[in-house]
């Protein structure tokens, strides 16, 4: 049995395939089309995820889709009643595009928004049973919803509706310290250490925590329902300043502002989870949603929280949803939960060979060092360059899924240079000189350097470094890291990477961040890891069995990159001034 799993038409579109209750293939759409959070319908996807599959449009026995348009109609006409213009919601949007742009002409089955996310981690988690917390901006109609997870049922028990939504709140904040809304929430988790959270207080103020699992929102401090902005103009007399402007300064009230939001955030959550242990008195917590992407939170309640264990699936956003809404259109044909879980990794995105690289650099002109059957070689070569400082490209493998490089796409360096986390920021990402950077360590090395007592292959949690080494570059302001554990029996040749660097240095730990630079999505290719070397500050380029040094890149071929790139649209998806729920 052939089901694919589709998210679309609001924020990271996403297509995956379960064959038999297997996940095959999942991939999210911006990375083919290169546009970051590309919402449209995951065409490019679609077919990536029937070629993995080896099957054709007509052995698609079922197409499951993330959300119900229908009932999300409600919500879009009563949020939007005060909007002027003439636009007008299609509810039937999804199916009429599923059917003339993928030519899918089989049964689709719509599931509730909060219902796919919550299958996204249990199905995937391996618990047997589970309580399962759902925290998001909107779907339909809830923003939280507490559930239960047993073999193959999972039912929601409780919900918190729109206009009342953590996710919204943290948006809001998010828009009012003049970053966007929608994409750079995790800038404000990150800026949080630099503060102090003398504003709690005030931020309280703007939500009502009621019994249960309620919560209310102060609607006088928010604009996103009918205004053209997040928060009203109460929001800023309430703070004291006004809000910042993009490109203005960080001050230390803006700081203040974001970790007392990440407090108040903590604490809410770890208030409802509490409830829920009440209401599903189970050990095992899966979370899902956008605001479960918060790391500083999940960390929190894995250490405070009433719950043993704590499962969120790396793509908890709407991408994940995929995967949600293909579980429980397995259940609903099969009665029988999908084959998968616990999810040990997310390599499912596209891969490419030694002999195709070569193709590409043949193509390309470009002198690259062939290591083809010679492992040792390439992974001596690149601790060579590691332990010199430099930043490494390393492309291997198939493309994760989710926000989170682990080690297929990923920019490497050496966590133990004073200056890398500066270089990386400003040289190679171009980003804000604040964010953080995590550590991927091998597994067995994990509790010599960091109070980690489990595996965390997917960065969804931080924890402290206790490490012997000084680890400037992994290591936040407030002492804090998001590690990856890799374990060599799910990731091969990144763990044998790790191994080697360790043999060199006696250090396990390498700095690990996205393959991407800043308002890009993470490279697809060995066409888009090239294109991002020239566009950044990588020295050096590991693409499968070929090493690609910076000094060996041709003038011209330097040139025609940069001359396309300058060319190339590099927008995004959705507004930055309102989260896109309308």
């Amino acid at each position: 049995m052939n089901i694919v799993g589709l998210s679309a038409h609001f924020h990271e579109a996403a297509c995956c395939l379960l064959q038999n209750g297997r996940l095959i293939a999942a991939a999210e759409e911006e990375r083919f089309s290169r546009i970051k959070h590309d919402a449209a319908l995951p065409a490019r996807a679609w077919r990536f995820c029937l070629e993995t599959g080896g099957i054709d449009v007509d052995e698609v026995d079922a197409v499951a889709y993330y959300e119900s348009p229908v009932k999300k109609l409600g919500r879009q006409l009563w949020a939007g009643r005060s909007r002027a213009g003439s636009w007008l919601p299609d509810p039937h949007r999804a199916e009429r595009e599923i059917r003339e742009v993928l030519g899918y002409e089989g049964p689709i089955h719509f599931f509730d928004h909060h219902l796919s996310h919550a299958a996204s981690s249990f199905f995937y988690s391996g618990f047997e049973e589970a309580a399962v917390l759902t925290v998001d901006g909107v779907g339909e109609w809830d923003t939280t919803t507490y559930g239960r997870g047993r073999g193959h049922e999972l039912s929601l028990l409780d919900s918190v509706e729109f206009p009342d939504s953590l996710g919204l709140l943290y948006s809001t904040l998010t828009a009012y310290l003049g970053f966007r809304v929608n994409r750079d929430e995790y800038k404000v988790m990150g800026l949080a250490p630099y503060g102090e959270p003398r504003l709690l207080e005030t931020l309280r103020t703007l939500i009502t925590v009621g019994p249960g699992g309620g919560y209310r929102l102060d609607p006088t401090c928010f604009d996103f329902v009918k205004g053209e902005r997040m928060y009203s103009a109460r929001l800023a007399e309430r703070l004291g300043q006004p809000p910042r402007e993009r490109a203005g300064e960080i001050t230390s009230f803006h700081k203040d502002v974001a970790r007392s939001l990440q407090e108040l955030l903590e604490q809410v959550l770890l208030e409802k989870v509490r409830y829920l242990h009440d209401l599903v008195p189970s050990a095992n917590l899966c979370l899902a949603g956008g605001v479960a992407l918060n790391c500083v939170a999940n960390g929190r309640l894995a250490r405070e929280g009433p719950f043993e264990r704590l499962f969120v699936q790396p793509a908890a956003g709407d991408a994940g949803s995929s995967l949600g809404a293909a579980a429980l259109a397995h259940v609903r044909l099969t009665g029988r939960r999908p084959a998968v879980g616990p999810l040990e990794h997310v390599y499912l995105g596209p891969s490419f060979t030694p002999d195709e690289v070569f193709e590409v650099l043949d193509a390309a002109g470009l002198d690259a060092l062939d290591f083809r059957g010679r492992e040792g070689d390439l992974l001596e070569a690149t601790v060579d360059r590691l332990v010199a400082g430099k930043v490494v490209g390393w492309f291997h493998g198939r493309m994760e899924l989710g926000p989170r490089a682990l080690g297929a796409r990923s920019l490497l360096a050496d966590p133990r240079v004073p200056d890398m986390r500066d270089r990386l920021n400003r040289a190679v990402k171009k980003r804000e000189a604040f964010r953080p950077f995590a550590p991927s360590v091998l597994l067995d090395h994990a509790p010599a350097h960091l109070e980690l007592d489990h595996p965390s292959p997917f960065m969804l949690e931080t924890c402290r470094v206790r490490s012997p080494l000084d680890l400037p570059a992994v290591t936040h302001v407030d002492g804090s890291a998001r590690p990856q554990t890799v374990d060599p029996r799910v990731s091969p040749r990144y763990a044998a990477l790790l191994e080697a660097f360790h043999r060199r240095t006696g250090c396990p730990i390498l700095v690990n961040t996205s393959f991407n630079v800043r308002d890009e999505p993470i490279v697809a290719t060995p066409q888009d890891a090239l294109s991002c070397m020239v566009d950044s500050g990588i020295d050096a380029l590991v693409l499968e069995d070929f090493l690609l040094d910076r000094e060996r890149l041709p003038a011209p071929f330097v040139a025609a990159v940069t001359c396309a790139r300058a060319r190339a649209h590099r927008g995004t998806s959705g507004t930055e001034a309102l989260y896109t729920f309308i």
